[in-house]
């Protein structure tokens, strides 16, 4: 660590005005120049000096003038784009296709290319973009401007190309401080320009240069993962949580632990600081390759650390805790668990349809209600039928009839539901409901006298599945509520701790935690997905509005395209939306890995601040990305390089950072 910091600080202390002394590194001249781009001529003899110029590689222009005593301390900053059109290309052009013609064996004796006629034809012309400019201060500190305020006659400039020290010092430039200092870096991978990468590209230099990050980029930030299928995606996010838990390890060595309420160490902390509490860290695995060890490249998260991870699980799972809801207690997550269940069986009995059709959510018109407390001690009985373990309290109440009328008597009793009635009688009370159903002479007439039957389609369905009976007086009952049966493992009949509270008591206290979802239906991925994460904003919104400090967490999304809203979904309140936007102020960062831009809502494109770009396979997502900083001097790149040969090779784009820089990613270890 202490030769890291020795590193950075000569980095920190390199005069890049030094590079123009070096004059094997020069590249060629400008000849035209404006805010945004500039055209420079260069040839094949400096392009080979430099070991090539490849497409996206950073260059720096300097001037060299003085304005009688004064001298102009200014670099530009360039990279390099495409070739360009010279005065000269047409005339070069005819004397190639000439020389052409007169090389052919028909055309006689042989003729050799004059030197002048060879350096016409080696020299070409280079497009580059303006990312900013580098000047010194008053008192000698150099800083970096990421614009352009005045530019001289371009034939005054002469490009370098930046290699060692020089080049290290531009990648890990920094918005806020200048080159990164060491507190809170780590390494996150290699200066890399092109895909091919032959021996003479790396002439000037003893190696790649390596490029740093603040994790403070990470902390309570977004950041996107763009690229195809085995192009690295998530062995960056391994290397994101790596770093993550590396800097949260530093804040329990320099804070000693303490019994004391969670309001200590409320001051927030600036960068270059460690956080005062250790980070919690959330994954939400889609297919469990961070739970469990992956065959691909032999690494797992959970192996790396053993005694913080804790992993979950939707299914029964040896080393996992199993994520169970309270199905009489939360009623529409268990629905939509019950759904999701017979969904991968396709379609079911029509019975079966009308149950997974029933409404469940609480209605806001308090004339509706006594319907709606009906419907709910009928879903609950058929809980109860189907052997799933009762919540505590074995008494269910409401209102069997409307206007005070009493109860029939079943079965040689009394049996009013509006007093509060056992779960037995509650059961014995609807299936006689519904066999006398069209016999009874209060629900015989209850429809002529309000204008609508007393059950409706949802109280039908559930009276199906409570009598067994598709219709009143049927002969021959149906498979109803035993078909739940296998859905009682995700039953957990305690109200004390839920696992979403259990999961963000454990993140607060800087744990890290896995959720596997690779066994789940989408339906329910997305139901555990947003019940956790809803929980831990819930937690962390309260903290806020009572002036409680919040620990950072860092939430991580595998395939983030199978939970996040769609990219034209304008609904603000969906809990990733709510994240991204309001997450920075809660101390939420988000770092999300799909294979396309278009899949993911724009109001979370525009609110990521950190961005990794890896090979992208079509123009459609290369024109979503061109909407990007300066990704789109890169977008030809991306489509062109290949996926299989170029695993970790990224755009990367952070918080801090003033453009795009090109990176081979570190392997995860």
């Amino acid at each position: 660590m202490e030769d890291l910091r020795k590193e950075l600080e000569n980095i920190a202390n390199t005069d890049i005005f030094e590079i123009i002394k070096d004059s094997k590194s020069f590249v060629g001249n400008p000849f035209k120049i404006d805010y945004d781009k500039t055209s420079i001529l260069t040839c094949d003899d400096w392009k080979y000096n430099v070991g090539g110029i490849a497409q996206g590689c950073f260059l720096l222009a300097f001037y060299e003038n003085d304005f009688g005593d004064e001298a102009v301390h200014e670099v530009l900053l360039l990279r390099a784009l495409n070739p360009c059109a010279i005065p000269s290309d047409s005339s070069v052009i005819s004397s190639r296709i000439e020389y052409f013609k007169e090389e052919l064996k028909t055309a006689g004796k042989h003729r050799q290319i004059d030197q002048f006629t060879r350096f016409e034809f080696s020299c070409s012309g280079l497009e580059c973009s303006v990312l900013g400019t580098f000047y010194k201060k008053p008192d000698g500190a150099i800083e970096f401007g990421a614009d352009l305020e005045n530019f001289y006659s371009p034939h005054l400039y002469k490009v370098y190309k930046p290699t060692g020290n020089y080049l290290r010092y531009i990648v890990n430039l920094r918005d806020t401080d200048g080159p990164l200092k060491p507190d809170s870096n780590f390494p996150i991978g290699t200066v890399r320009y092109s895909s091919s990468r032959q021996k003479f590209s790396s002439k000037q230099t003893k190696g790649d240069e390596t490029v740093y990050m603040h994790t403070q980029d990470i902390l309570g930030k977004r950041t996107a993962l763009f690229g195809m299928t085995r192009t690295g995606k998530s062995n960056t996010v391994k290397k994101l949580i790596q770093a993550t838990e590396e800097l949260s390890q530093k804040s329990t060595q320099q804070t000693k632990p303490t019994n004391e309420s969670f309001e200590e160490n409320t001051k927030p902390f600036h960068l270059n600081e460690v956080p005062k509490k250790e980070v919690g860290q959330i994954i939400f695995d889609i297919n469990g390759e961070y739970a469990n060890k992956n065959l691909q490249d032999g690494t797992a998260i959970f192996e790396k650390y053993t005694e913080k991870v804790t992993r979950y699980s939707v299914l029964e799972k040896e080393g996992f805790e199993v994520m169970k809801i309270n199905f009489y207690k939360e009623l529409i997550p268990g629905l939509e668990l019950i759904r999701g269940y017979f969904k991968q069986f396709g379609k079911q009995s029509d019975y079966v349809e009308d149950f997974l059709g029933i409404n469940l959510e609480k209605p806001e018109d308090i004339s509706e209600q006594t319907n709606y407390y009906r419907k709910v001690a009928a879903y609950r009985c058929c809980l109860k039928l189907a052997g799933f373990p009762i919540w505590g309290i074995d008494n269910i109440k409401f209102q069997g009839k409307a206007e005070g009328i009493d109860d029939q008597i079943i079965e040689g009793k009394s049996i009013t539901p509006k007093a509060g009635i056992k779960y037995d009688q509650a059961i014995l009370w609807f299936t006689q409901v519904w066999k006398n159903y069209r016999t009874w002479k209060y629900l015989k007439e209850y429809e002529s006298k309000n204008g609508h039957e007393w059950a409706d389609n949802d109280l039908k369905a559930l009276l199906r599945f409570i009598s067994q009976y598709r219709q009143p007086e049927e002969k021959g009952p149906i498979n109803s509520y035993i078909k739940l049966k296998p859905l009682i493992k995700y039953h957990s009949p305690t109200s004390n701790v839920l696992f979403e509270d259990e999961i963000n008591s454990k993140l607060r206290l800087g744990k890290i935690i896995i959720v596997d979802l690779s066994q789940g239906d989408p339906e329910i991925q997305n139901l555990y997905s947003e019940k956790i994460c809803r929980a831990i904003f819930n937690s962390s919104m309260k903290n806020f509005i009572d002036a409680k400090p919040n620990n950072f967490i860092q939430f991580y999304f595998e395939e983030a395209h199978n939970l996040f809203p769609k990219k034209d979904d304008k609904d603000l309140s969906q809990i990733y939306n709510r994240i991204a936007k309001e997450g920075a102020k809660l101390y939420l960062g988000m770092t999300y890995a799909t294979q396309e831009v278009s899949s993911i809502s724009s109001n979370i494109l525009k609110n990521t601040q950190n961005w990794f770009i890896a090979h992208l396979n079509n123009e459609d997502e290369v024109k979503e990305l061109r909407k990007f900083y300066d990704f789109s001097d890169f977008a030809d790149a991306l489509i062109r390089f290949s996926a299989k040969n170029d695993k970790g090779f990224v755009r990367m784009k952070t918080y801090s950072n003033p453009f795009v820089v090109p990176v081979q990613i570190e392997l995860f270890k």
